[in-house]
C-alpha cells in the first residue's frame, strides 16, 4: 500500500512540473515538492489577505510569495523581503498585488506570468510623450499612464470611463497621455483621430475626445463636424486642420511609436513604461500599488 501511495505522489509531482512550464525568462526559480496540504498560510505585515477564499487561495498565495523573487533585484522571495523590512519599498505592494490576483481568481500560471510582466525590467519601454494631450497632473506626477487607442474600438470605449476616473481619483499623482492608434478595420477611426487633433489645435482635445467615445456609433463626417460645432470650434479652421497632411503624419507617428512599444491592438495601456495586463477595472488598484511602491 505504501508503494502505491508513493507512486501516486510521484505521478502528481510530474504533472505539476509539466503543467507549470513557464517562459524561459520567468523570475521563479523553485518548484515546490511539498504536498500542498502541508503548506502553512503566510501572514505578512501590511498585506491584507482577508479576501482570499479559503484554504486553497491561502495555499496558492503562500506558494507564490515564497517562490517569486523580490521585485527589488535581491535574491530573496517576496515574503522574506517583506519580513526583513529592507529599504526597498516595492516588496509589500508586490505581495498585495499577488493577494489581489489570487482573490480575483487567476490561476498560478497566469499570476506568475502577470508578475513577470510587471516586474521584469526587460518589459520596460520608453514612449516619447512629445506634444501628446495630457489629462491630470501636467507636472511632477510620479505615475504616467499612456494609452494607445482607437475611437471606434468598443474595448477602448469601455476603458474610457476608467481612465477618466483614474485622473480624478489620483489628482496630482497621475497623468494620462493619449496616443492615436486607429486600426485599419475601423472605417471611422482615422477620421475621428483627425477630428481630435484638429480640436486639439483649438484647445479642445479632451472635450472632443470625450464626445467621440460617448458617441462611438456616430462618427461620420457630418457627425464630426457637428461635434466641432457643439464645442464652439472655428469650423473653417477645423475642416482645414482635418485635411492637413501634418495631422495625418502625427497619427502615423503615434502608430509607429506604438509598434515600437509592442502594441498590436487597442486599447494598449502602459503604466510608467510597463504594459498593463488585466481587467480595466483593476487599473486603479494597480496604480495604487505603484504609488505605494514609490513611497
Amino acid at each position: 500500500m505504501n508503494s502505491l501511495v508513493s507512486l501516486r505522489w510521484l505521478v502528481c509531482l510530474l504533472l505539476v512540473v509539466a503543467c507549470d512550464e513557464d517562459d524561459a525568462d520567468t523570475t521563479v526559480e523553485n518548484v515546490e515538492v511539498t504536498p500542498p496540504e502541508t503548506i502553512e498560510p503566510v501572514r505578512l505585515s501590511g498585506v491584507d489577505t482577508s479576501n482570499l477564499a479559503g484554504p486553497g487561495d491561502e495555499r496558492l498565495f503562500a506558494q507564490l510569495v515564497t517562490d517569486l523573487l523580490s521585485p527589488c533585484g535581491e535574491p530573496v522571495s517576496v515574503a522574506n523581503c517583506v519580513r526583513e523590512g529592507t529599504e526597498c519599498s516595492r516588496c509589500r505592494p508586490a505581495a498585495r498585488y499577488l493577494a489581489r490576483l489570487v482573490a480575483s481568481g487567476y490561476d498560478r500560471g497566469e499570476i506568475r506570468e502577470l508578475y513577470r510582466h510587471r516586474y521584469d525590467d526587460s518589459g520596460l519601454v520608453e514612449i516619447p510623450i512629445g506634444d501628446a494631450p495630457v489629462r491630470g497632473s501636467l507636472v511632477g506626477a510620479p505615475i504616467t499612464v499612456i494609452e494607445f487607442s482607437d475611437f471606434e474600438c468598443p474595448y477602448c470605449g469601455l476603458a474610457h470611463p476608467v481612465l477618466q476616473r483614474l485622473a480624478r481619483e489620483y489628482e496630482g499623482q497621475v497623468r494620462v497621455i493619449f496616443k492615436h492608434y486607429p486600426l485599419p478595420l475601423h472605417e471611422h477611426a482615422r477620421p475621428a483621430a483627425r477630428a481630435a487633433i484638429a480640436a486639439q489645435r483649438q484647445g479642445k482635445f479632451w472635450e472632443m475626445h470625450d464626445l467621440l467615445f460617448e458617441h462611438q456609433e456616430a462618427l461620420t463626417p457630418s457627425d464630426l463636424e457637428g461635434y466641432g460645432r457643439r464645442l464652439g470650434l472655428d469650423l473653417a479652421r477645423f475642416r482645414t486642420d482635418m485635411a492637413d497632411p501634418e495631422v495625418e503624419q502625427r497619427i502615423d507617428d503615434n502608430r509607429a511609436e506604438g509598434r515600437e512599444a509592442g502594441v498590436q491592438g487597442t486599447p494598449s495601456i502602459f503604466v510608467n513604461g510597463r504594459r498593463f495586463e488585466g481587467d480595466f477595472e483593476n487599473l486603479s488598484a494597480y496604480v495604487r500599488e505603484e504609488l505605494d511602491g514609490l513611497s
